[in-house]
């Protein structure tokens, strides 16, 4: 069995604790008011990988305060990360901006692939934004996208969720039989 620690970081009031939530499964703080979350929130919980027949990945989700007062504790929360999740809300024209710089501080510096990161436009109840292209700079357009609906189309959100699972448990897969076969030659 994989064990997957995922980086859910992002802007503040992007979402990232609502999806985190829905993902695992949590109810804690559903509806109500906004609570930023404090330096991070670690969900764990079981996931069959998408299209692996019967696999099962075991995942970290470390829900991430999108506050810079936090930033001095970021290279210990990236350490030993499988993959990051940048959400951001498109409602928001600074987010897409800002995510610029969330993709500078934890993908870049920790030389992951493409398919160890993705890019979530958490829609929020009422948002004006459609689902579909965003002006994103040229290294964030490289990056997959979904988008986040979860009063519309939850359970796309989470098959999306599941297969990037999947894209991340394959590269450390990959990774790791790299590192064997160096052993062995």
């Amino acid at each position: 069995m994989f064990k997957a620690k995922i980086l859910f970081v992002g802007p503040t009031e992007s979402g990232k604790t609502v999806v985190a939530n829905f993902l695992s499964d949590t109810t804690e703080n559903v509806g109500g008011e906004y609570r930023p979350t404090q330096g991070v929130r670690i969900l764990e919980f079981e996931s069959q990988l998408e299209g692996s027949g019967d696999k099962i990945c075991e995942v970290e989700l470390w829900d991430c305060s999108g506050d810079f007062k936090f930033e001095s504790c970021w290279p210990a929360l990236m350490k030993d990360c499988s993959g990051v999740v940048i959400i951001f809300n498109p409602d928001i024209p600074s987010h897409l901006k800002e995510i610029e710089t969330w993709h500078s501080i934890f993908i870049s510096t920790q030389s992951l692939l493409e398919s160890q990161c993705l890019l979530i436009a958490h829609h929020k109840p009422g948002s004006e934004i459609k689902h579909g292209r965003l002006p994103l700079a040229p290294n964030l357009s490289r990056l997959p996208l979904i988008h986040s609906d979860l009063e519309e189309e939850p359970e796309d959100m989470r098959h999306a969720f599941y297969r990037y699972l999947g894209n991340v448990v394959k590269a450390m897969s990959e990774s790791r039989e790299r590192e064997e076969m160096s052993i062995i030659t």
